[in-house]
């Protein structure tokens, strides 16, 4: 492998989803992953929902491609079986202040052109949901979730049928920009390395995603591309309480944490989750253990709208680690999706920051990064 024309660096959802989406017409195109087997990282710890597009500004790339990435996805899952149920969502309020978000919200929605929103009293919300409780909703009819794995089967699948070559165990040490092209030098396994020429480079590393566009001598804090770790743990439903949910069940987010609270989710098999919490790291240890004694302040946080549970009823399940543009307490960052002409890189495609929406909007992100490979 002396020289292809596009490379793409980390085989998550995302990575997948552009390496399905470019064909031969591109010419040859090598997928780079440093896992044993795709979708190891962000994309395999995560709620498994299909996002609607409430909560981000108008015009921003989370909000523009979430709400595209949601019709598409479920398109390409009913054309090519991948499981999943559009079993909605109540973002539940359950005091005046909150309410009065909920408003703010729906119309942010609106504004994003997500369809199937409605604000439900707390009869409403009776009627949908028994045994949660709050004084206020907004239901939102296109959240869904989906099996993340089938689909990036499928999307793997895809991308081989097009002539993508995959190579696994191989991790990005460094990127030279020589003329029109790159060098990427690669570290195979424990000890052996070898260097390919590149016409563009993709970068889709995920939580490594800033450290491989700083290889090239991106200024990344310049630019603000550095990323923060903030890792969310979980917790699972005993079988006898989650029956008691029928769909996804959130909280009114709060700006000052890392995600939207702390919610219930059931997944395909009507098992219900809790979580993610938001943890801000200290370093970038990719540590994914669950914190047992967690298990109070997770309880304590849904019984203001799910009053069922009890501390006995979950138990640790899983982590996984969001890679945030923002700390803590800042205001809203999008999703860095660029190539780098204006710095010097021609050809040089990052993104940057793909945290959440990032399941649902990857079939966006993919067209839109084809069009900047045009």
């Amino acid at each position: 492998m002396d020289k292809v024309d596009i490379t793409i660096i980390g085989s998550g959802v995302v990575g997948l989803a552009i390496a399905a989406r470019l064909n031969s017409d591109f010419g040859d195109v090598v997928l780079v992953e440093k896992e044993s087997s795709f979708g190891q990282g962000i994309s395999s710890r995560n709620s498994e929902v299909i996002h609607a597009g409430i909560y981000y500004p108008k015009d921003s790339l989370k909000a523009r491609t979430c709400v595209e990435g949601n019709r598409m996805l479920y398109e390409f899952c009913r054309d090519n079986k991948i499981p999943f149920k559009k079993i909605s969502k109540l973002i539940v309020a359950v005091n005046a202040d909150e309410a009065k978000q909920l408003d703010a919200l729906y119309q942010q929605g609106k504004v994003n052109g997500v369809s199937g929103l409605e604000i439900i009293d707390s009869a409403g919300i009776k009627k949908l949901e028994p045994h949660i409780q709050g004084v206020r909703a907004l239901f939102s009819k296109e959240t869904g979730i989906i099996d993340s794995h089938k689909l990036m089967d499928c999307l793997y699948r895809q991308a081989k049928e097009k002539g993508v070559s995959v190579v696994y165990k191989s991790r990005v040490e460094s990127i030279r920009k020589e003329n029109s092209l790159y060098e990427v030098n690669i570290k195979e396994g424990s000890s052996d390395s070898f260097q390919f020429k590149t016409r563009i480079v993709i970068n889709a590393a995920g939580l490594n995603s800033d450290l491989i566009a700083a290889t090239l001598n991106i200024d990344i804090k310049k630019l603000n591309y550095e990323l923060k770790y903030c890792k969310g743990e979980y917790f699972r439903l005993s079988p006898a309480k989650s029956r008691l949910i029928n769909r996804l069940v959130y909280p009114v987010p709060k700006q000052s944490e890392g995600g939207l609270g702390i919610h219930l989710t059931p997944d395909l098999s009507g098992q219900v989750r809790l979580g993610p919490d938001a943890e801000y790291l200290n370093d970038r240890r990719e540590d994914y253990g669950v914190t047992r004694d967690k298990q109070g302040s997770f309880c304590d946080s849904v019984r203001k709208f799910a009053p069922f549970i009890e501390k006995g009823d979950i138990c640790p399940d899983m982590s996984g680690i969001r890679p945030k543009l923002e700390g803590p307490g800042e205001g809203f960052k999008d999703f860095v999706i660029k190539e780098e002409s204006v710095n010097g890189f021609l050809g040089f495609i990052n993104l940057i920051g793909i945290e959440s929406p990032g399941l649902t909007s990857a079939l966006s992100i993919a067209r839109h990064v084809e069009n900047l490979v045009k």
